[in-house]
């Protein structure tokens, strides 16, 4: 038999990241040994998403995983994102030395893809897309029906109204979804934050807080742990 394949899988606290967590861990020939979120350092939130870096914690602990955590500034470029996912790599390669993959949840979007494998392949590492190419509608359906549960964390209101911002993302919402919108928000009309479903051990107690326009597009809705959660 050959070892297994460690792979570190880029965290963001969505659904997209969740259930490609759930299908790694499906296989026999990958192993995933942590996850890695970057965090924006001026809001202590996840880059896109605006997930709380404690709801991130959260997820990871119940997830079973150490989690690599990597601040970036609010307003960076891309050199200094790659800077910084390098720095996070090396960190996690000084752990597991023979970790050389990185894992994203990326769908559909050819040229994100693109430039994830040219610049990680130039430090040294493989990227891996379990889910890419996937019919959204059907993984949409696919992660409901595998008890994924998840709430809007972001809308980008240039796309999708902003009524859907902090809404369930489940049966009811898909099919009030308009036929321009991708079901799974592949094209970042929404991000999503997860508290239950199979790459869990036990849901997260999480409430649904304030919804705030920021930069007059993005409706961002708060999702915080419980009181009883954090005792």
């Amino acid at each position: 038999m050959t070892d297994k394949t460690q792979l570190i899988l880029a965290w963001s606290g969505g659904k997209d990241s969740a259930w490609t967590l759930h299908a790694l861990r499906q296989r026999d020939d990958v192993e995933v040994v942590a996850l890695l979120t970057t965090i924006t350092a001026d809001y202590d939130r996840s880059s896109m998403q605006g997930v709380r870096r404690e709801v991130i914690r959260a997820q990871a602990a119940a997830a079973d995983l150490p989690l690599i955590e990597q601040d970036i500034a609010a307003r960076g470029d891309n050199a200094g994102y790659d800077t910084a996912m390098a720095h996070a790599l090396q960190r996690a390669q000084t752990r597991w030395p023979a970790l050389r993959t990185a894992a994203f949840g990326d769908l559909f979007l050819q040229d994100i893809r693109d430039y994830r494998v040219q610049r990680l392949s130039a430090i040294g590492w493989d990227v891996m897309t379990p889910l890419f190419d996937a019919d959204t509608a059907a993984l949409a359906r696919q992660m409901l029906a595998g008890g994924l549960r998840a709430g809007l964390c972001c809308v980008d209101t240039t796309q999708l109204d902003a009524g859907f911002a902090g809404r369930d993302f489940d049966h009811a919402l898909l099919a009030a979804l308009p036929t321009s919108i991708d079901p799974c928000g592949e094209r970042g009309e929404f991000h999503t934050c997860v508290w239950d479903g199979p790459m869990f051990r036990a849901p997260l107690a999480l409430q649904r807080g304030q919804t705030v326009l920021r930069e007059g597009r993005f409706a961002y809705t708060d999702w915080v742990l419980s009181t009883l959660a954090r005792a």
